[in-house]
């Protein structure tokens, strides 16, 4: 898959921005901005870690999700399998790091199917996979936040997920509506989550 390049941000921290807030999962950084009319005013955006969904395809093409619980969130959520890349982790192999802990499932192939920063006033890339040729080789690692229970599901059921509330990865969501409304977005991404 070779290097796969980080989204850029339609608001990028400038390089003389300032950190002024290191938190556990969010860094808060501050600028002075030039206005239209000359005057300034500070603007400020928040940076966290980068994350990793995957969802993979099993052998008789069914689509593994998850359905998920966290300390502090209402209710279950729908999601695929990932989480946050590790500082200096490769994107990739976050990809499987993550995919193995969440399913105990591993992957001969991985392709990228979308890489966005999906807020500008926040530094933050999703990198969206779908992983072939899965099999089994480890019961489920969830972190200590996590209660995970494994959801196969029809490709059809999968495009139907975009509607529901519990369904988290909003990233994927357009591409999901847009097959659903043409026919010829339908044929393509029915064949990219056929299995090998």
């Amino acid at each position: 898959m070779g290097n796969i390049e980080r989204p850029k941000s339609k608001q990028p921290i400038p390089e003389h921005a300032k950190k002024v807030f290191s938190g556990v999962l969010f860094d808060v950084y501050q600028w002075e901005q030039e206005l239209y009319n000359g005057t300034k005013s500070t603007f400020e955006k928040l940076k966290r870690p980068d994350t990793v969904v995957v969802f993979p395809v099993l052998d008789n093409g069914e689509i593994l999700l998850t359905e998920q619980e966290q300390p502090g969130k209402e209710g279950s959520f729908i999601s695929g399998a990932g989480g946050r890349v590790d500082q200096g982790e490769d994107i990739l192999d976050a990809a499987k790091r993550e995919l193995l802990e969440e399913t105990g499932y591993e992957a001969n192939e991985f392709y990228l199917w979308d890489a966005q920063q999906p807020s500008s006033k926040l530094e933050w890339a999703v990198y969206t996979f779908i992983a072939k040729g899965v099999k089994k080789v480890a019961e489920l690692n969830p972190d200590a936040g996590e209660k995970i229970k494994l959801k196969p599901v029809k490709f059809e059921e999968f495009l139907d997920m975009a509607t529901e509330k519990k369904f988290l990865e909003k990233e994927v969501v357009g591409k999901l509506f847009e097959a659903k409304l043409d026919p010829k977005k339908l044929e393509e991404l029915r064949e990219l989550f056929k299995p090998n």
